[in-house]
């Protein structure tokens, strides 16, 4: 029954190892936030534009990663396409994997903030001779992130947390590292339980901040 008591001494020694696997968790967690947000907007701009077979295509696309688990997208990155040639390192595949699964989410945000937008705005854009780049990035693009940037702020939280799924194609995150102490030393409760304090560490008063953030842009 020792693996069940509290050991300050083995919690210690262990958690510069969890502090490193922090650094893939904090690293997958910004590049697929980057990727996500950056595809998002580009789904949601060729869906609104109605261009036939790209915006369907587009469509299509987002359903398929909005209607499959997150894990088996993942599966098939890291372990399907290397059959067919296609071989990504693992922290580059759940960045991948991360980005794609959450540009998904992404547009429908983009979409809905840029549908926001008062139609006098566009009609004024028009009136004005604006170029088209000119237009959604000074009018269209500025308003519509008042509205999505709350819920893309809580969408790099869920990532974050969610990033722990990335420990079973190899990546060796936070709960990665926790695994490998715990099947090592047979010793699980402190490795889970630190892993689950760095989450929460991080996780809170990032919350908090997008819940200031929200009450500000809505102020």
């Amino acid at each position: 029954m020792t693996g069940f008591s509290w050991d300050w001494q083995f919690a210690l020694q262990i958690l510069p190892q969890l502090l490193q696997g922090l650094q893939f968790t904090l690293e997958a967690t910004f590049f697929g936030s980057l990727l996500a947000f950056v595809l998002g907007l580009v789904w949601a701009v060729i869906r609104l534009a109605e261009v036939p077979i790209f915006s369907q295509a587009i469509r299509l696309v987002v359903e398929f990663l909005r209607g499959t688990p997150l894990l088996l997208q993942l599966y098939f990155l890291f372990y399907v396409f290397p059959n067919y040639g296609i071989t990504i390192p693992a922290l580059q595949t759940g960045i991948i994997g991360l980005g794609l699964y959450y540009s998904a989410y992404a547009s429908e945000v983009y979409r809905a903030g840029i549908e926001g937008v008062p139609r006098g705005q566009w009609e004024a854009s028009l009136v004005l001779g604006l170029p088209l780049r000119r237009m959604w990035g000074r009018v269209v693009v500025p308003q519509a992130m008042r509205f999505a940037t709350p819920v893309l702020g809580n969408f790099v939280i869920s990532m974050f947390k969610e990033s722990a799924i990335l420990s079973t194609i190899t990546v060796l995150e936070v709960i990665g590292q926790a695994n490998i102490i715990g099947a090592a030393t047979a010793r699980y409760i402190e490795p889970f339980t630190l892993a689950g304090l760095i989450f929460l560490a991080i996780s809170y008063p990032a919350s908090r901040v997008i819940r200031l953030v929200e009450a500000r842009l809505s102020g």
